[in-house]
């Protein structure tokens, strides 16, 4: 099988689709297809993938100037400019970071992006599997457990549908980290939209067709549970483009924050 071929053939991940709506190169015809029916149903969908990556940059930014030098991003997806090393490296040359995707593909291009910096690599594992992840040998070798790590948990929940399981999954990987950690989260949500209940259905009929992920959009007061118990920073948890926005960032969502689809925050471990 040729390479072309072989891109033809391979299913949608969520990982690629969200990559498509970034307007990146890393995706194939399937994720193509799927992107496309998804902006359909949310002509925002693009801007609320720009919105949300821009959130997690600047959450990144501001926990590595707050000291924190090692971070651990799940669900990292495809490399995109302004990735989360590029940010955090460029507070604190050095600051090591492990992205975590179950896409090999988002793996396999994040590895080669990051030959030649040894402060940074891509493992593939399974969100649900947390244990898996916090043992693996890479995750140990780069990062020390005894000082505070920045946990990133951006866009990825909502792939999580039952809510025993995520809340679960938060609190395994929080109680793995040392004081002065700190949780960056961000969810899709669809509160304030009740005209898209019905595109939300199909939303997650497209996903659970598609790829091998369900979509599980939560309110924002639940997204908000996930912080139990952590010192929830200003402004808490809000529509991500109202998370201390920056002079550059994305403008889609300005007059509008909640057709962003994206609540998120940040808080540190006491």
């Amino acid at each position: 099988m040729d390479a072309t071929t072989d891109r033809a053939t391979k299913p949608a991940t969520a990982a690629r689709i969200y990559d498509y709506l970034l307007g990146g190169t890393h995706n194939f015809p399937a994720d193509q297809q799927a992107a496309r029916k998804m902006i359909e149903m949310f002509p925002m969908a693009p801007g609320g993938a720009r919105s949300n990556r821009a959130f997690l940059r600047r959450a990144a930014r501001y926990v590595a100037e707050a000291g924190v030098s090692q971070f651990l991003d799940i669900g990292s997806g495809i490399p995109t400019e302004g990735n989360v090393h590029e940010v955090v490296q460029d507070v604190t040359p050095g600051a090591r970071v492990v992205y975590v995707d179950i896409d090999p593909v988002a793996v396999s291009e994040s590895l080669d992006l990051l030959k030649g910096n040894d402060d940074a690599t891509a493992i593939r594992a399974d969100l649900r599997e947390p244990q898996s992840i916090l043992d693996h040998p890479e995750v140990r070798r780069a990062l020390d457990f005894d000082q505070p790590v920045g946990l990133l948990l951006c866009a990825v929940l909502h792939f999580v549908p039952d809510d025993d399981l995520a809340t679960g999954l938060v609190r395994t990987f929080v109680s793995a980290l040392p004081p002065g950690s700190h949780l960056v989260l961000s969810h899709g949500s669809v509160d304030g939209m009740p005209e898209r209940a019905a595109q939300l259905e199909d939303a997650k009929d497209l996903y659970k067709r598609d790829t091998a992920s369900q979509l599980f959009p939560r309110p924002r007061d639940q997204v908000a549970r996930f912080f139990d118990g952590l010192e929830l920073v200003e402004p808490g948890v809000v529509w991500v483009p109202r998370w201390r926005p920056e002079p550059g960032d994305p403008t889609d969502f300005a007059d509008n924050p909640t057709q962003s689809a994206s609540v998120g925050g940040v808080a540190r471990l006491p």
